[in-house]
């Protein structure tokens, strides 16, 4: 058994694993970085969206960037970061997850190729770059 402090997916968890957390990562995937943007969107309360993103931008998942519009005052937008990008991968996999066994396929969105717009599906390859059945995936200590 790997200690919790040294197993990536806790370490992951503790970062990650919270409603909030992943709608506000959502929301970063789709686009929306502004503080108001968010909040009318995840109707999520004023302090549960400022801690979450101080947070994430604590951790490195997002960082601020100042912006302003003409005659307003300087704010930030939350961006995401390499790692916060890092974690695409992953959000695809959990939509994939969540259209196959929550919605029963009827998702309003789906993964597509940007340029011809067919269905892509989240997978594992080997290092040759062959697609390999998640059933023969195990996770196993290094050492």
């Amino acid at each position: 058994m790997v200690p919790k402090e040294q197993c990536p997916m806790a370490l992951a968890a503790e970062i990650l694993g919270d409603r909030w957390t992943l709608l506000i990562l959502r929301e970063a995937f789709y686009g929306v970085c502004r503080y108001d943007d968010m909040r009318e969107d995840l109707k999520a309360p004023r302090s549960t969206l400022t801690d979450r993103l101080n947070s994430l931008v604590a951790r490195g998942v997002l960082e601020k960037q100042p912006y302003q519009e003409a005659g307003d005052r300087v704010r930030q937008a939350y961006v995401l970061t390499e790692a916060g990008r890092g974690l695409a991968l992953t959000f695809l996999a959990l939509a994939q997850w969540g259209e196959a066994h929550v919605t029963g396929g009827a998702a309003p969105v789906g993964v597509v190729d940007r340029e011809s717009g067919a269905p892509l599906r989240v997978g594992l390859m080997d290092a040759d770059g062959a697609p390999v059945d998640p059933a023969r995936a195990a996770l196993r200590l290094r050492g």
